[in-house]
């Protein structure tokens, strides 16, 4: 059983939580003016490194607040847990994922 340590509740069972996706992808400062591809990768092309990987999570079961997390992909070791609009805490491991140029203008909703 997994572990998740929600920042505002502690830790819980990993059944109280579900996965939001990659942190740290802004919305589009003018979303109709993408073309059709850059839409397209905007909503549905994301990052799957093998790794620590800024996630979303949301506790579903418990305060249902979302927070940011790094997540290492390959043990599914929580590294560090961080409210929603904050950078990814300063470790040797956590970086943000690289973004396109194509989408990645306007601010962080995460």
């Amino acid at each position: 059983m997994l572990l998740i340590d929600c920042p505002h509740c502690g830790p819980r069972d990993e059944v109280e939580f579900h996965y939001g996706g990659q942190a740290h992808v802004p919305y589009p400062v003018d979303p109709y003016a993408l073309s059709d591809r850059a839409w397209a990768e905007f909503l549905f092309y994301r990052d799957n490194p093998r790794g620590p990987f800024a996630e979303r999570w949301v506790h579903a079961v418990g305060c249902r607040k979302w927070f940011n997390a790094i997540r290492d992909t390959v043990t599914y070791e929580f590294l560090a847990v961080y409210p929603m609009g904050s950078p990814p805490p300063n470790t040797s491991t956590a970086s943000p994922p690289a973004h396109d140029s194509a989408h990645d203008s306007g601010s962080d909703p995460s």
